[in-house]
């Protein structure tokens, strides 16, 4: 069976279904100054550096016409989707509806809440506002994955022990076979991500599976190219 080499062991791709990427958040506030990442005391450069391997995994993706989704956390303009408690958080720095030097924080529709451009969305691929840290919680996310026959996650983006280690949590409880792309993933925090790859491929990849790019991208040409 078509496999990529990862880590604990071979991630198998399927033969009546599909895989799908899923790149997490590569908002401007996430990655650019004066956004709110920079806002929150973070050194955004970390996580500027995955973009060309991000794009690179893209770029593969879509020339083997794979399903890509691509998730944007956002709230509403009059934050009624957001808790008290997320609005609460990091006294002392810009919070959630802020008005920034991209806009207001985290507010769809504002500058700072798109995808940065060397990244943005093609037409026929999905944008998934979420709420939450997690792209499935209160999304069409999982529905849109049922319609499009998809059972194996590929996961990429930012930040690798929140938004991104949360969706493949939740991906995995749904049944879905997930695979974390190590270099196209970061953290502002390196010690974070290393801790998050070894949790997810723990006790036989509990959560899932990790491999980097190249092994990706080769293993999905040789699962098309078998087809």
């Amino acid at each position: 069976m078509p496999s990529i080499a990862a880590q604990p062991y071979e991630y198998e791709l399927p033969s009546d279904s599909q895989v799908a990427l899923i790149v997490i958040d590569m908002q401007r506030d996430f990655l650019e100054l004066g956004g709110f990442g920079e806002a929150l005391g973070n050194d955004v450069k970390l996580a500027q550096a995955i973009v060309p391997t991000v794009k690179q995994l893209l770029e593969g993706c879509r020339s083997l016409h794979l399903p890509i989704f691509h998730t944007q956390e956002g709230h509403l303009p009059d934050l009624s989707d957001c808790p008290q408690s997320k609005l609460k958080r990091g006294k002392g720095n810009l919070t959630i509806g802020d008005q920034g030097k991209l806009g207001r924080i985290l507010i769809l529709g504002e500058p700072g809440n798109a995808i940065i451009p060397e990244l943005a969305p093609l037409p026929g691929e999905v944008l998934i506002p979420k709420p939450g840290k997690g792209a499935f919680y209160n999304t069409d996310l999982e529905m849109q994955l049922i319609n499009r026959n998809v059972t194996h996650l590929l996961i990429a983006g930012v930040t690798t022990e929140v938004c991104v280690q949360t969706t493949m949590r939740e991906a995995n409880d749904r049944g879905y076979e997930c695979l974390l792309v190590e270099d196209a993933t970061e953290s502002y925090f390196p010690q974070f991500k290393q801790a998050t790859l070894e949790m997810v491929r723990a006790q036989g990849g509990i959560v899932g599976w990790t491999a980097n790019t190249e092994a990706v991208l080769q293993g999905l040409r040789s699962w098309k190219a078998g087809e």
